[in-house]
């Protein structure tokens, strides 16, 4: 009997041996896993420090934060190397996708448009906004149009039913930047001219 009850003691023993050690090799794996890249871990918070190449990238999770080394920032951080440790760094703006730097916004999130390094749900006054590259373009300030000009047919005020007559605007201000859009600087539309011109004569067409 006791012989009985020492096999189950020590059957007992080995389960529980067994369930520890897969445990410790499923939380080993685990660490190892976050660890991807590191040269000082924690097992707590992931990285801590990360090979030269690699950018350490933190996020948090409520009062907790963890590391993970990267090859490049994802969307919404920029890398900024230093001496010690490369990081990702979050873009100021929360519309923001991509950024140069901390102020510096170079792509947009959906619905919103890139201006001169910012993020704009309407483009500012003097812009046009470009849905294909969802960026807000510079558009050209224009001066008054200018009188229609006299109607002619090839060159000639006279002699033809109908002819063309024209008018025109001009870029106000400073020169546009390159790139601009710039609105209808030419208008054209048809008029009656005088078919019989001074003189008698009559130019047929």
């Amino acid at each position: 009997m006791l012989w009985i009850i020492f096999m189950l003691l020590l059957f007992i023993s080995s389960m529980e041996m067994l369930t520890q050690n897969r445990w410790k090799k499923q939380a080993s794996a685990g660490l190892l896993e976050n660890c991807t890249g590191c040269v000082l871990c924690s097992e707590d918070n992931g990285c801590i420090t990360c090979h030269h190449r690699l950018f350490l990238l933190i996020w948090r999770d409520g009062i907790r934060q963890y590391g993970m080394c990267v090859h490049t920032c994802p969307p919404g951080y920029f890398g900024v190397r230093g001496l010690e440790v490369n990081r990702c760094t979050k873009c100021r703006s929360p519309s923001c996708e991509s950024c140069f730097s901390r102020d510096f916004c170079m792509k947009c999130k959906d619905k919103f448009y890139l201006h001169k390094g910012q993020c704009f749900r309407q483009c500012p006054p003097s812009t046009a906004a470009q849905p294909g590259t969802r960026e807000c373009q510079e558009t050209c300030e224009t001066g008054p149009w200018s009188e229609w000009s006299a109607c002619t047919h090839e060159g000639q005020t006279c002699g033809c039913k109908w002819g063309l007559e024209t008018r025109v605007r001009e870029v106000a201000g400073a020169a546009k930047e390159e790139g601009a859009i710039c609105p209808t600087l030419l208008e054209t539309r048809k008029c009656r001219m005088r078919k019989h011109c001074p003189g008698g004569e009559h130019r047929t067409t």
